[in-house]
């Protein structure tokens, strides 16, 4: 047996020019490499375009206003560079220039575009390879059905269902990964709700557990108050300790609703100068404490601005709370009121430890506190700030802090904009009086402590006063007796204060009762229900005792 004589290794360069398939091999910028004498055949040129970018060698027929065949490829090739993938083009018409006097030849072409990579994945070069497909468009155009032509167009169309197959799959490929993102997004989106919702029921919880202790105790202290007529200095702390206690919880829960954006606002035309008036009176005993003095300074007209009054206040608050926890004893803090250029200028200024002015939008932000913590930092959760921000801005305006360094004091400037001349007038505030005649009075609260509590305190005002403690409860007393006012808790162990209005509500004489929701829960969604229940008002706890007497001298009036 002779041994077999070795071929020797084929030509690649001879290969490349004898396929019969026109090729152009492409650098990564788009200049011509290399051509095959099919692709020259094909497109009327000569060796002379290799080393020339291709969109100079073929450009758009001019006189063709809707040629975009240098588009296409360009948008093609591209995408081959930038994805290292194989792209098939759809049929292109791109006409190719004849060479007489600028003039161009009509043809269409079938595209392929792919990649050659190196060892580490790079594009190097891009074969484009095409079919001219002219012949078969002019003959299905024309309606020609010659049997060779015919023969040669139904080859090309097999060609061209090959290509159409591929692309098919890319797209199948392309619609299965965004079906795969939708269901992701869809599973998401479920997720996020659910969290909101758990989130929006734990604000809810921590909201009723935390004012229900916080209602028994400043109940408990105002009883003290009457029993000590002369004053002790125990009462005094537990009176402010307290009233931090309280504005640390409101701070919490409206912390939570001005980051996920849920604070809510019920705006009217209000006298501004009225709100600082009040917001004023109602902390200037704490600036009593250990020296500390407050001054207002108010301007002698009524400054309205169409607002929240409750919020507004508690902008105000806020921003006195600040103050009174970085102001040493002895230290002064002022409040001013101005108007200029169709807005209201409120400032808060104190002399406390002040900040580095480059701190001064950070103070805004949740959980900042100008000290960092330590065992001689003041109270609080860092919220205050952030919470008078979110109110300012709900109203159009914007508030900023200014301090000259530390230890120079700060100041907190609130612009808010003015009421429109034509807006309705501020609604008066009724005046307070007293009671016409004793009420008998229902409690319905399931914490024994306040409900004692408040029993004894309405009892000191000469009122008849009984106490329940579920909802089953509260249906019995109220089926007996005839109140003349049920306080009644929503959050009950049994049934809702919900259901307890609802019942009382559809009894003969549930219309001559007043309903009033005295809860922990305070949302904007829990009025909302307390008032479709059949409740005349709803208070959160904690309750002063002196807003529930005012509110009770009401009669019959609605809230």
């Amino acid at each position: 047996m002779s041994a077999s004589i070795p071929h020797p290794a084929p030509d690649f360069r001879s290969l490349f020019d004898a396929t019969l398939s026109p090729l152009l091999v492409l650098a990564p910028d788009f200049t011509i490499v290399e051509v095959n004498r099919a692709y020259l055949t094909a497109t009327r040129t000569d060796r002379s375009i290799v080393g020339r970018p291709i969109f100079d060698v073929f450009p758009d027929n001019p006189d063709d206003p809707s040629a975009d065949g240098v588009a296409n490829l360009r948008r093609s090739l591209q995408s081959v560079v930038d994805t290292g993938r194989t792209d098939t083009m759809a049929l292109q018409r791109y006409d190719i220039p004849t060479g007489d006097a600028g003039a161009f030849v009509e043809r269409y072409w079938s595209p392929v575009n792919t990649p050659v990579r190196n060892s580490d994945g790079r594009v190097t070069h891009i074969i484009h390879r095409v079919e001219d497909v002219t012949d078969f468009v002019h003959l299905r155009r024309v309606g020609r059905e010659q049997e060779r032509a015919v023969a040669e167009a139904q080859m090309r169309a097999e060609g061209m269902e090959i290509d159409l197959f591929v692309r098919a799959r890319e797209i199948r490929e392309v619609n299965e990964q965004l079906s795969r993102a939708n269901a992701e997004l869809d599973a998401a989106g479920r997720i996020l709700k659910e969290e909101q919702q758990a989130k929006d029921r734990f604000i809810a919880t921590l909201s009723h557990e935390l004012r229900n202790p916080l209602a028994a105790a400043t109940a408990a202290t105002e009883l003290l108050a009457f029993d000590l007529p002369e004053g002790h200095p125990a009462l005094s702390v537990l009176e402010r300790q307290l009233g931090t206690l309280v504005r640390m919880s409101n701070d919490l829960l409206d912390g939570t609703r001005a980051v996920t954006g849920r604070l809510e606002l019920v705006r009217e035309r209000t006298d501004l100068c009225s709100v600082v008036h009040g917001a004023c009176a109602d902390i200037r005993g704490l600036f009593g404490h250990e020296g500390r003095t407050l001054d207002v300074d108010l301007p002698a007209g009524p400054v309205l601005v169409h607002g929240d009054r409750l919020r507004l206040a508690q902008v105000l608050t806020n921003l006195l709370s600040n103050a009174l926890k970085y102001t040493p004893p002895g230290g002064p803090t002022r409040v001013w009121l101005s108007t200029e250029d169709g807005q209201a200028r409120l400032c808060v200024e104190d002399d406390g430890i002040g900040f580095d002015p480059g701190q001064a939008e950070e103070l805004f932000g949740v959980f900042m506190r100008a000290a960092p913590a330590g065992p001689s930092t003041p109270e609080g959760l860092g919220l205050g700030l952030a919470v008078a921000r979110t109110i300012v801005e709900l109203h159009g305006g914007r508030i900023s802090a200014h301090s000259r360094g530390p230890g120079t004091g700060a100041s907190f400037t609130a612009l808010l904009p003015l009421a429109l001349a034509d807006s309705a007038q501020p609604r008066r505030a009724r005046p307070a009086h007293p009671a016409p005649r004793q009420l008998a009075i229902l409690i319905v609260e399931d914490n024994t402590d306040l409900a004692t509590t408040y029993r004894t305190l309405l009892e000191r005002q000469g009122h008849h006063v009984t106490a329940v403690h579920t909802g089953a409860d509260a249906l019995t007393a109220t089926a007996s007796h005839l109140f003349d006012v049920v306080l009644c808790d929503l959050g009950l162990p049994d049934i809702d204060g919900y259901t307890v209005a609802r019942e009382v509500r559809s009894r003969p004489h549930g219309d001559k009762l007043r309903l009033i929701a005295v809860s922990g829960f305070s949302q904007g969604a829990d009025h909302g229900q307390s008032r479709a229940a059949g409740f005349d008002a709803h208070l959160a706890k904690p309750l002063p005792l002196a807003d529930l007497l005012e509110l009770l001298a009401g009669g019959s009036e609605q809230e």
